[in-house]
């Protein structure tokens, strides 16, 4: 007897938080970005949005907006805008916090081995990757980045064994 089974019976609606990623421009000049994305999805999370883009001076503005009074914004916005980089819309259960530690202490010295920044980076100024740090920064940066239309929710097949 063959056993079926159909899993968008099983698959239950878990809630997904959603989170902001960027690849900066020094991962996508260094060949990381595939490295990076494996390490997203081996770690049980989903990407439902992604695009390569240079990001414009008003764009790289607003998402920095709140390190506008800072010594480091204007090398900051300089740097984002200086090559392609990778946006992503990141989901699932606890995406903001489990992606912040996949990346890894916002300083690479401090970050642990095993993080991207830890693994991929030595210097601030080039730390490789940018998570969102809450739920309203994920919200804002998102609708920054990305319009409804271009996030796609869907069920991956594998979630059943990822959420109990």
């Amino acid at each position: 007897m063959e056993l079926s089974i159909n899993y968008s019976d099983i698959v239950k609606v878990y809630r997904m938080e959603q989170t902001y990623v960027m690849v900066k421009p020094d991962g996508v000049q260094r060949g990381l970005v595939g490295k990076i994305i494996s390490r997203i999805e081996r770690r049980g999370l989903k990407i439902i949005s992604l695009k390569m883009n240079v990001i414009k001076e008003a764009t790289a503005k607003e998402h920095y907006s709140e390190h506008e009074t800072t010594s480091f914004f204007t090398s900051l916005v300089k740097f984002v805008i200086s090559g392609p980089s990778i946006s992503m819309v990141v989901a699932g259960k606890d995406a903001i916090m489990v992606m912040r530690t996949i990346a890894g202490a916002t300083n690479p010295v401090d970050a642990a081995p095993g993080t991207i920044r830890g693994d991929f980076s030595l210097d601030i100024g080039r730390n490789i990757i940018h998570a969102s740090d809450s739920t309203d920064a994920a919200a804002r940066e998102i609708a920054i980045h990305f319009k409804d239309s271009e996030i796609w929710e869907y069920s991956k097949i594998d979630e059943v064994c990822i959420y109990e």
